[in-house]
């Protein structure tokens, strides 16, 4: 019996929460059914080198290279073509918001079954207001676990229209490797203790708390500092205080390694949490109150009951004096052997199950234009009148802009979107990251499949001009 093709879809999220819970429950979907992940997520880059799963990047509205109603038709056609050429039963989407291009999907493609990955511990922003009418577009509604529920008080904790799984985590006891096996991959002393710190970067507000935070370290005796990317501002200028080691590494998936660490600094987004303390890391969350996500409702709860410390996302002093806890071996210890009470992190098998039989045995619901269009009409509503005004104002924009475009702009509407099929994490996250327009393909596509792929791009972007060179990575 052949296997079924199962398409996971992500948002572009704050962090890595929504491509780290696909790829979870891709792996546990590989010996049952074929995955393929689809995402807006730059971190997509890693995952198919790794998992040996194939991938494609969708460029998000973000980007700007088109209008956001054109970018919907595009998302729709991306995921109506995948689905063609690979003959998929189902698409999940794992996003706080359903794009209106992902529900378009299911009314142009009304065979497929659409399941929403819906992450609980909202806080009160104005995507409630839509959830009932996004639900009603899906087949199914699947609610990963999360620890911290009990504290969860936000538009979905009374819902009843989800499926409650455990957490979903890319640490798996049985696939972690040991203390000596991480410390050897990342390159670290295996005899000198170790803190990993993952906190962003970007806005001020956000790197003075990764300063407070490593402030908080020194006076560890010969403490290695490892952090996922460099700790510099948007001008390059350092926010690492003198006096520590610091070593910036890149591994997928970090779940894996955790056990090289002695400790850890972290915002308290979901993937975070289910990793670290499932992997008995003493760790400190610094919470960011960016975003639905509700990451101090999530820290209290894990300091409350002694899973780990919270540090006062708003006082920098507080996040410093709180971080240097951790030099406390006797902290470090409590905090590791309370995490032990914690339960498995199974979601991810979970709900590849739940896929599978979605797949074998329920019909997929044929979706209604009337409420898919009440959903459109309450999206901009639900925005008010700053966003009829940003909407107006945008469009005034684009024809002054028509008629007198930015130099750099106007080139790259001018160049043709580079199309590849590589995996090849560096050069991917070239093309990711890069200024011309790109277009990912999966490996082994169809001709037809790619013909079809470029008529959607020359929609899409209003035919270009001139073909360029693929740059060197």
């Amino acid at each position: 019996m052949n296997k079924p093709t199962i398409i996971l879809a992500t948002s572009n999220g704050v962090g890595m929460g929504h491509l780290a819970r696909a790829s979870a429950i891709a792996m546990a979907l590989k010996p049952i059914a074929n995955p393929i992940i689809v995402s807006m997520a730059g971190g997509i880059a890693e995952i198919s080198e790794y998992m040996g799963i194939r991938t494609e990047y969708i460029p998000g509205r973000d980007r700007e290279w088109m209008s956001r109603d054109l970018w919907d038709q595009y998302l729709r056609d991306r995921l109506v073509a995948l689905v063609e050429e690979t003959d998929a039963k189902l698409i999940s989407f794992d996003g706080v918001v359903p794009y209106p291009g992902v529900i378009a999907a299911k009314v142009k493609a009304p065979h497929i079954s659409l399941v929403w990955v819906r992450r609980g511990l909202w806080q009160q922003k104005p995507q409630r207001f839509v959830l009932g009418l996004q639900s009603a577009m899906m087949d199914f509604i699947v609610e990963p676990g999360d620890i911290a529920r009990s504290y969860d008080h936000g538009p979905t904790a009374k819902r009843k229209d989800a499926q409650l799984t455990s957490p979903v985590s890319l640490f798996q006891k049985e696939t972690a490797l040991s203390r000596a096996e991480s410390r050897k991959i990342l390159g670290l002393d295996p005899d000198r203790p170790a803190v990993l710190v993952q906190l962003g970067t970007g806005d001020s507000d956000v790197n003075e708390k990764m300063t407070a935070a490593l402030l908080g370290l020194i006076g560890w005796k010969d403490l290695q500092v490892v952090l996922t990317k460099k700790p510099v501002d948007k001008n390059g200028n350092s926010l690492a205080p003198e006096g520590l080691d610091l070593k910036v590494v890149r591994y997928f998936p970090l779940a894996q390694v955790l056990h090289a660490f002695d400790a850890s600094v972290c915002a308290t987004g979901y993937n975070g949490v289910h990793e670290l303390l499932p992997a008995q890391i003493p760790t400190v969350f610094v919470s960011n109150i960016r975003g639905t996500d509700d990451q101090e409702a999530r820290a209290q709860w894990c300091h409350d009951f002694g899973f780990a410390l919270r540090a006062d996302q708003a006082d920098l002093a507080d996040i410093t004096v709180t971080v240097k806890k951790l030099q406390d071996s006797q902290v470090r210890a409590s905090l590791s052997a309370k995490c032990k009470e914690l339960p498995e992190v199974s979601g991810g098998a979970e709900i590849a199950q739940i896929f599978l039989k979605l797949v074998n045995e329920q019909s997929a619901v044929k979706p209604a234009s009337f409420t898919f269009n009440r959903l459109k009409i309450q999206d901009h509503i639900n925005r008010g009148m700053r966003h009829v005004a940003y909407i107006s104002l945008k469009r005034l924009a684009l024809i002054y802009r028509k008629f007198r475009p930015h130099p750099k702009a106007a080139l790259v509407e001018k160049i043709a979107p580079i199309f590849s099929d590589t995996t090849n994490p560096s050069e991917l996250q070239g093309f990711i990251k890069g200024s011309v327009r790109f277009e990912h393909v999966i490996t082994g596509a169809s001709d037809a499949y790619k013909k079809r792929r470029e008529e959607i791009a020359t929609t899409a972007y209003n035919p270009p001009l001139i073909r360029v060179k693929k740059p060197k990575v």
